[in-house]
């Protein structure tokens, strides 16, 4: 069994290009079935059959395991016993008829246009004094509020991916997909500054051509960005604790609000499915009876 995981993991990284965080997470839900089921009596992935795989599943749930975290874990086992039938190591594939809990899909926490407002621009006034983290705080802030970008993609970010002219950035996504998107001209104006008067006096050799340093001078990590959108947001009045992504569900909800359609935010945002742009289709009960009275006759 210990052989098939290393077989696996090859396949993950070498044939589907899978990101590291993807084949570490499919990686640890594979090692945790393999390990159950040689205390089910399994010498050999060869002998896995739907019974041991639900088993495992239940385990999962008496320990506690959040609906979310059964249904990737359950995913993980039947891509796993798909592969295994495809690579002749297994002569049945044991996940096929496996199925998954429904994951609960919570509306996200999301910014008010004006605590969107009025977090740029209390960093703006932080970076007053022109120290190079404020303004690279500004331009991270601009950034992912206006374009709506993962904090990976962001960070990821070089210097030549940023084209001015048409006001538009060149994003790698998941599963290397690349896309373009578009953002403002605040943000422009945020980054423009970072570039000319920030970005140099952090920059250190080694830097490459990253747009965003962290404070060493080289490219920034996601954590630190975490960090930076926590304690920014944590300045704003009355506003829910967000990090990065909850920027970007503050950007596509405000994208549908301002009357954006779900294909477009769906592109922006780089969803490869229509279902997963739907959740951010929840508008404020004011909206609602707004667009009732515009279009419906008795109304």
């Amino acid at each position: 069994m210990v052989a098939v995981l290393g077989d696996y993991e090859r396949h993950l990284v070498s044939e589907r290009d899978l990101a590291p965080h993807t084949v570490r997470a499919y990686l640890g839900d594979v090692r945790t079935l393999l390990v159950h089921a040689g205390r089910l009596g399994h010498a050999g992935v060869d002998t896995l059959d739907l019974r041991s795989l639900r088993s495992w599943l239940a385990l999962q749930q008496t320990t506690g395991r959040s609906r979310t975290t059964l249904a990737r874990r359950a995913t993980a086992a039947r891509v796993f016993t798909a592969w295994l039938l495809r690579s002749g190591r297994a002569e049945v594939d044991a996940g096929a008829l496996l199925g998954s809990p429904r994951a609960g899909r919570p509306l996200p926490e999301v910014l008010r246009p004006d605590e969107a407002r009025a977090l740029v621009e209390s960093a703006a006034a932080a970076a007053d004094d022109g120290s190079p983290v404020g303004l690279r705080d500004v331009a991270i802030l601009e950034l992912l509020y206006a374009t709506g970008i993962r904090v990976g993609e962001l960070c990821g970010l070089d210097v030549d991916d940023l084209d001015f002219e048409r006001n538009v950035l060149r994003v790698l996504g998941k599963g290397r997909k690349e896309r373009t998107v578009p953002f403002g001209h605040p943000a422009a104006r945020a980054v423009r500054r970072w570039l000319e008067d920030g970005r140099p006096s952090l920059r250190v050799e080694g830097a490459g051509a990253a747009l965003l340093l962290g404070a060493r001078g080289r490219r920034i990590d996601q954590r630190a960005v975490r960090r930076i959108v926590h304690a920014r947001v944590a300045e704003v009045p009355g506003a829910p604790d967000l990090g990065p992504h909850g920027l970007r569900h503050t950007a596509a909800t405000h994208l549908l609000e301002g009357g954006a359609d779900l294909r477009t935010v769906q592109e922006l945002l780089g969803h490869a499915s229509m279902s997963t742009t739907q959740i951010y289709t929840h508008v404020s009960s004011e909206r609602l009876r707004t667009a009732y009275r515009q279009a419906h006759p008795r109304a």
